[in-house]
């Protein structure tokens, strides 16, 4: 019986050291959700792989599955929103996103919007110096990331902010009167989510 080959974009969540050279890595995917894969000998200093598989990038990698776990095939670097990030502010709104996805995503269920927000996201912040414009945004993609699992009941008010195409949509439609809906939406969801 032949292993299924899949070609996905992931967002390189974590990691571990295995054995000697090996390591597992938690990368969320477009196409699979979140998982654990393994690369072998990537610890080696004549590993190709090493580079792009660094926490926080962003990389195209096939994935085959085995009988227990995922094996990581080929990987190209996309991006590293945390290397190219001016400052520390900008590092810790990175750092922020995969924190959330590490906290709320699990399982290996395809979620191609909160993907697309998680890169969207590692993007901008990447790029922010501005700690009020950080605030607001950690709070909208934290917002449409449970909104996304399920995690919050979609209402009148909110309803823009959770069905916008993108996460710069969701920010022009953001003000300052959907604050505390907004605030009181992430706290009774991370209760209930017991996450």
């Amino acid at each position: 019986m032949s292993s299924r080959q899949y070609i996905t974009k992931a967002i390189v969540c974590g990691s571990k050291a295995n054995m000697t050279s090996d390591k597992s890595y938690l990368l969320f995917t477009e196409e699979l959700g979140m998982l654990w894969a393994q690369a072998k000998s990537v610890r080696m200093e004549k590993s190709k792989q090493r580079f792009a598989l660094q926490d926080f990038s962003i990389i195209r990698v096939s994935l085959v599955q085995g009988r227990s776990t995922w094996r990581i095939g080929s990987v190209e670097a996309l991006s590293n929103s945390f290397f190219v990030s001016g400052s520390r502010i900008s590092r810790g709104g990175v750092s922020f996103i995969v924190k959330k996805l590490r906290q709320y995503v699990h399982g290996e269920t395809a979620i191609p919007r909160a993907f697309i927000d998680a890169v969207d996201s590692l993007t901008a912040l990447s790029a922010e110096d501005d700690v009020h414009v950080m605030g607001m945004y950690q709070k909208v993609y934290e917002f449409r990331l449970l909104a996304e699992l399920g995690y919050i009941k979609i209402t009148n008010d909110t309803r823009p902010l959770i069905e916008a195409s993108s996460m710069a949509k969701a920010m022009e439609m953001y003000d300052i009167s959907l604050d505390s809906v907004v605030t009181k939406g992430i706290e009774h969801a991370s209760q209930v989510s017991h996450l």
